[in-house]
């Protein structure tokens, strides 16, 4: 069941990833937050006790790899749309906005799933692309 939910969760990533490829940065970090709350939206009692328990239970490895694809397809969208972005390390700023749009999934469904209406989803989806656009976004 563990296995099945991450792997769930792990093909919805890779698929976002995959499909901003082509985008402009405002609408595929739209995209990417969108995911990213879905994603831990599937079974938010699962991912409450997948958060305590997986250092335990030494999946904390699978999970690092994916990180570490995440950060890759990331950081390889970023630096194909550098003439759109401010200058800024590739590498810095894709630690903020995976950092930036995890926190904000997590946290949202870890402290306030069962209380999240869709126009709450769509404020959070909102909100945190208009944070992380503007993090790559040239200053005017």
């Amino acid at each position: 069941m563990i296995e099945r939910h991450n792997q769930e969760i792990m093909g919805l990533v890779r698929a976002a990833l995959t499909e901003v490829t082509d985008m402009p940065i405002e609408t595929a970090v739209r995209k990417l937050v969108t995911v990213a709350i879905e994603a831990h939206r599937i079974d938010p009692k699962l991912h409450r006790v997948l958060a305590e328990q997986i250092p335990r239970t030494g999946q904390l490895k699978d999970v690092e790899a994916f990180n570490r694809e995440v950060h890759t397809l990331v950081r390889a969208y970023l630096e194909s749309r550098r003439k759109e972005m401010r200058k800024i390390d590739p590498g810095l700023a894709t630690f903020i906005c995976v950092s930036a749009i995890e926190a904000v999934a997590h946290n949202t469904v870890l402290n306030q799933a069962e209380m999240l209406s869709e126009k709450m989803v769509r404020t959070l989806v909102d909100e945190t692309t208009r944070m992380v656009v503007g993090l790559l976004r040239p200053v005017a």
